[in-house]
């Protein structure tokens, strides 16, 4: 159990508090309600941006970087599809500065254009080296596009392409951060060796004062029901040959998510699941192999993957993985294999809450949900999956038809 208390300030800034008298430190986690799902088709990789220029000075601090790190703070962030997180750690008895700090870049940005020209290129560097002259690194700006045809979920974080980047505008800079950097879209928890009333107290200091903002309206594409396989195959210099194969399956807040996930991690979650025994291990098809789901708010993806042992052709290795899928489809999960696989995942869940900045995170994540009670039913929903659970959501999810499949050749081979 993770015991919390929450309230909410008047221009809506949603606060939760986690007590753990038993630490020397407090962290801070922000949550703003902002993904690349919620980008312009035409103007994408904002999210990422912001999650920048976040750390290029606020209204009234030059440099975010330097106090923190006078007081013997750290900290760090993170964008994807669905969420921008930002998040720190400071000595219990310096929690001030970070709230200082961080209602100040919630506040406004300086909105320099020099910072907005230097963070443009550190993103463009970014998109280039892990995205375009990593091998393989282009996988998920070609297999996004396949899977998904309506839903913005179409892109991915970095962005369409560079140039999206490269024309963004200041103007477009101060839009995107007042449509969504405001208290109404933002969820603040604060964990660690601290007071509910001392965390009260500095949020209505240094939060209380920030205009509301307007919550903005979200109205996704929703994507339909895919009715045929769908492929695409590519040659570049990579290694050897890989396929990617990735199906559709129900969101993170979903009632079935979990069946998705448990069904995801019995195929391949580390070595001993069926895809690395059968197709690694016993018919030595792939030199690796692994499942994994997206874990999206909306409906995602279930994504196998793995690099092809030379000589084999990439036809046979999908035909392996496919007769893999059809016989669980037809069998089911024997109770060993799903007692195992649970396991697994409630000890992941067990070691997460050793250290505090993860529980304030998963709290944070739960009150995006609608109701951070969640947090403290996820082992319980987990436990609950049957087998019967997971041979429904096999035959749902791993059809054919369901499937968008990328067949990433070397050349040569």
């Amino acid at each position: 159990m993770i015991p919390y208390t929450s309230f909410t300030l008047d221009n809506g800034l949603r606060v939760i508090v986690h007590e753990d008298r038993t630490v020397q430190v407090a962290v801070m986690n922000i949550l703003y309600d902002v993904g690349s799902r919620d980008e312009h088709p035409d103007k994408t990789g904002f999210a990422h941006l912001f999650e920048h220029l976040m750390f290029g000075g606020s209204a009234n601090i030059p440099s975010y970087d330097e106090p923190l790190q006078i007081v013997g703070g750290e900290n760090n962030a993170f964008t994807n599809t669905d969420i921008t997180n930002y998040y720190l750690t400071v000595p219990a008895n310096n929690l001030e500065t970070g709230f200082w700090l961080e209602s100040d870049r919630m506040l406004s940005l300086s909105f320099d254009p020099q910072v907005l020209e230097v963070q443009r290129k550190v993103v463009i560097e970014e998109f280039k080296q892990r995205y375009l002259n990593q091998p393989y690194g282009d996988v998920w700006l070609k297999l996004r596009p396949l899977a998904y045809t309506q839903h913005p979920y179409k892109w991915a974080t970095i962005g369409k392409e560079i140039s999206h980047i490269e024309n963004a505008t200041m103007q477009d800079v101060k839009e995107f951060f007042f449509t969504h950097y405001v208290p109404s879209n933002a969820i603040l928890v604060v964990a660690g060796n601290v007071t509910v009333e001392q965390v009260k107290a500095l949020a209505e200091k240094w939060f209380a004062p920030i205009p509301a903002g307007k919550k903005p309206a979200r109205n996704l594409a929703v994507e339909s029901k895919q009715l045929q396989k769908r492929q695409q195959k590519v040659t570049a210099k990579v290694p050897s040959h890989a396929l990617y194969k990735a199906y559709h399956m129900p969101g993170r807040f979903n009632n079935n998510f979990y069946a998705a996930d448990l069904l995801s991690d019995v195929l391949g979650r580390g070595h001993s699941s069926r895809l690395y025994n059968q197709l690694v291990k016993q018919r030595e098809l792939f030199t690796s192999v692994s499942s994994f789901t997206m874990g999206t708010i909306d409906p995602g993806l279930i994504v196998i993957n793995g690099r092809i042992k030379p000589g084999i052709e990439i036809e046979q290795a999908e035909a392996a993985v496919d007769a893999l899928l059809d016989e669980l489809i037809t069998h089911g999960v024997t109770e060993e294999e799903l007692t195992k696989t649970k396991n697994q995942a409630l000890t992941t869940i067990e070691f997460e809450k050793v250290e505090v900045m993860n529980r304030a995170m998963n709290l944070a994540f739960a009150a995006l949900s609608g109701d951070v009670e969640s947090v403290n039913r996820e082992s319980e929903k987990i436990a609950r999956v049957t087998q019967d659970d997971i041979r429904k959501s096999a035959t749902e999810i791993l059809r054919q038809e369901n499937s968008s499949v990328l067949y990433y050749c070397a050349e040569g081979s």
